[in-house]
């Protein structure tokens, strides 16, 4: 993408679902109890179960001078089967940018990390695969200074799969390198999801939708 003009914005649309692309199916919440995690533990390798609830609300287009992007901004909570304490909690923003067919995936969760997986999708695609890597200044990672010596993340990447039945399912495979284990760990998890409610209109579409019903 090559612009002369970097500062004049792209005119975008307030109906922000209708301009997703392949991120489109993931607007609205969803719940699932079929997750796996598989995570280092002293002993070798854990396996646990776990329940999750994904929240992905509608943001209204965003602009980056003719950079146009749609997205959701989404909110992962998961815990362990009959407990309430959080297992993981993630938030972030899932982009779509139309012109390139390019999505991006921020991560934050309370353990002091960040990154951001970048991919290529196009309206339809029944799976979205996108990647981060460590030392990228495009789709890299960042980590505090105890997981950067202890559990050094050198890559994630996570695939979503929109299902026949309507489900959504998704696996990730977060690469770790651990002080005294050989090999690089493959901490992985996988879980099948169902929506429980669909997305509200976001701001913007409202606002033009009560425009369209005031009389002129």
């Amino acid at each position: 993408m090559h612009h002369e003009d970097i500062y004049t914005e792209t005119p975008a649309s307030p109906d922000t679902l209708a301009n997703l692309g392949p991120l489109a199916p993931l607007a609205g919440t969803w719940y699932g109890a079929e997750g796996v995690d598989t995570h280092p533990v002293a002993e070798g390798t854990e396996s646990e179960p776990f329940v999750e609830t994904q929240t992905y609300e509608l943001l209204d287009p965003q602009n980056s001078g003719p950079q146009l992007l749609y997205g959701l901004r989404y909110h992962v909570a998961i815990t362990k089967p009959g407990e309430l304490n959080a297992f993981h909690d993630q938030v972030g923003y899932l982009l779509w940018e139309p012109e390139t067919e390019t999505v991006f995936m921020t991560l934050a969760i309370p353990r002091a990390q960040v990154a951001m997986a970048v991919g290529k999708a196009k309206p339809g695609d029944k799976q979205i695969h996108l990647r981060a890597e460590r030392g990228s200044t495009m789709n890299g990672i960042a980590s505090n200074p105890f997981l950067e010596k202890n559990f050094r993340t050198e890559s994630w990447d996570i695939t979503f799969t929109f299902n026949e039945d309507g489900s959504i399912s998704y696996e990730e495979d977060t690469v770790l390198v651990i002080p005294g284990v050989e090999k690089e760990f493959h901490h992985t998890d996988k879980n099948t999801l169902r929506m429980i409610a669909a997305a509200r209109p976001n701001p913007a579409m409202v606002q033009e939708g009560l425009m369209n019903r005031n009389p002129k």
